[in-house]
């Protein structure tokens, strides 16, 4: 299969990379710095990526700022809701409107989320916000593919290399190519519409 990995070079972008090589998949690794490049908060870069891209099996998007929205309720700011806002939950969307007409029939996009979703937390009610926003845009327009096309959406809890590099124990996260075992799952099993997890980080 033809994979697009939007986000290829973050921790989670990388490892799906190297799985999917090993497992014969063609990569289209995607990101700010490639050439073609792709913001994911800037519509007509999504835009001008997939006018230039040919037609593909998959697109994977990793991409998005966790760190946006991370603040107590008391102390957000109008950027940093804007920012996650536009950043993950939007740019994910316009990665489906854009996209829809490269990707072949039978093919799939795989959006990433995160655990706020189910997970209440102090701290991340604007992550909360477009994660569960994402989750529902995924269960709704799973019923406007056609042609055998489909939709989901991974949501993966902290992964073990970036809690440590954070200056925390990470020993109770899965490390990022145990994450993207996941996306591997999602890109060969015949389901559409629905949120997937990590095993044994389900909620």
């Amino acid at each position: 299969m033809k994979v697009v990995i939007i986000g290829s070079t973050g921790l989670i972008g990388k490892a799906i990379v190297a799985l999917l090589t090993s497992k014969g998949h063609e990569t289209v690794q995607v990101s700010r710095t490639t050439q073609p490049s792709l913001a994911l908060g800037n519509p007509t870069s999504i835009n001008s990526f997939f006018k230039s891209l040919d037609e593909a099996d998959a697109v994977i998007c990793t991409a998005g700022r966790r760190a946006d929205g991370i603040s107590s309720l008391a102390g957000l700011s109008d950027e940093a809701i804007e920012s996650a806002i536009r950043e993950k939950l939007a740019g994910q969307v316009n990665l489906i409107r854009y996209g829809l007409v490269k990707v072949r029939p039978g093919g799939i996009f795989i959006l990433t989320g995160g655990m706020s979703a189910y997970s209440s937390l102090p701290n991340l009610s604007v992550s909360a916000m477009v994660n569960t926003g994402l989750e529902g845009f995924v269960r709704h327009a799973a019923i406007e593919m056609q042609d055998g096309r489909r939709i989901v959406i991974v949501h993966p809890p902290p992964v073990r290399e970036a809690v440590i590099q954070n200056g925390m124990d990470g020993t109770r996260f899965p490390n990022a190519a145990t994450v993207a075992e996941t996306y591997l799952n999602a890109l060969e099993e015949k389901i559409t519409g629905q949120p997937i997890f990590v095993e044994g980080y389900r909620p």
